[in-house]
């Protein structure tokens, strides 16, 4: 029986949701197979089955994986001594890190997410509200302290995460500039709308 191949310091799981993702990226999640996963592995689909539960406990990983990641750096800069606008800065820019280096998973998470068990799904979206809460509270210091002009917080929210999931489009062209310039021509974007 063939052996599921792992990168360095990877397990087998890793390289099974590795190539879940990308797999579901570009098949999207419903026509995606476990028997075209397992090729993908060089198994057969039976012994994938010795790995995981099913196809949509893989997108369930994959989909609280980026999660945990996104709120894990949120607590961050939550309780760092940053102003506003640095905080904002930093989650600007983990964004586009994020998505440049881990491309299929924030992928998936952000276009297959609908597709998660009910249960699931509602957890999901209560860690995505809590998120935009606390990034509408960080606006809300910046005008509060004469950091931001006057705006609805909610809606520069909504502005700033719409235009850095957007930059999924940038796989395109991504040897046309480096991550660093596309993180600081976010930021100055994004943000020179609202600094004062």
């Amino acid at each position: 029986m063939a052996k599921i191949k792992t990168e360095t310091n990877g397990s087998i799981k890793d390289m099974i949701l590795i190539n879940a993702a990308e797999l579901f990226r570009k098949k999207g999640f419903a026509a995606a197979s476990v028997r075209e996963l397992a090729e993908s592995l060089g198994i057969e689909a039976p012994s994938l089955y010795n790995h995981i539960g099913s196809k949509a406990e893989l997108l369930q990983e994959i989909c609280f994986d980026v999660a945990k990641d996104y709120t894990m750096h949120m607590d961050d800069v939550l309780v760092s001594k940053k102003n506003a606008a640095q905080k904002t800065a930093d989650i600007i820019r983990f964004h586009v890190r994020k998505l440049s280096t881990d491309f299929d998973k924030v992928f998936v998470s952000e276009h297959e997410w609908k597709r998660l068990p009910q249960k699931n799904l509602e957890e999901f979206l209560a860690q995505r509200k809590l998120y935009e809460k606390n990034m509408i509270d960080i606006l809300k210091d910046g005008i509060e302290k004469k950091l931001f002009k006057n705006i609805l917080p909610s809606i520069a929210v909504l502005a700033i995460l719409s235009a850095v999931r957007g930059l999924e489009l940038r796989q395109r062209h991504k040897n046309e500039f480096t991550i660093e310039e596309l993180e600081e021509t976010m930021i100055e974007h994004l943000l020179h709308g609202i600094i004062k």
